[in-house]
């Protein structure tokens, strides 16, 4: 697969298309399962609380992972993607409620590089608050 976005196309300040992710509890768990990290703070409120957090949090890496899907959907290839980092700034709260946490996932391109390449910057909040700080994807696009 290659992008399917082409580079020639793609402006600076070119917006993709902001999404929302939800979490709930048993997202965390699904995730624990597949990553391995059975980490208590990800599941258990009793063990969050007593270590000095407000609740149960999301996993850094997934929380990295939904906001890299904006993306991943926009170029219309996970390959595409040469680079990505983030800084954890605050960790998605997930309370035990029924409705648990909401990502909100927006993104521009911020530079035009060579080789056909753009640089995304990424903002993820949740609860109005920046989960992840200096997000940002080297896309190699078509």
């Amino acid at each position: 697969m290659t992008a399917k976005i082409a580079y020639d196309e793609v402006e600076v300040g070119t917006e993709l298309p902001a999404q929302t992710f939800p979490v709930t509890r048993a997202t965390l768990v699904q995730y624990a399962g597949a990553s391995g990290d059975f980490n208590p703070i990800h599941w258990n409120e009793r063990f969050a609380v007593e270590v000095g957090l407000p609740d149960v949090i999301a996993h850094g890496m997934f929380t990295m992972a939904e906001a890299i899907r904006v993306v991943t959907d926009w170029a219309g290839d996970p390959a595409a993607v040469v680079e990505y980092g983030v800084r954890f700034t605050k960790p998605v709260v997930v309370p035990d409620d029924g409705v648990g946490a909401v990502i909100e996932v927006s993104a521009k391109v911020a530079a035009k590089l060579d080789d056909g390449q753009v640089r995304v910057d990424l903002t993820a909040t949740s609860a109005g608050q920046k989960v992840l700080g200096m997000s940002r994807a080297v896309v190699r696009l078509a």
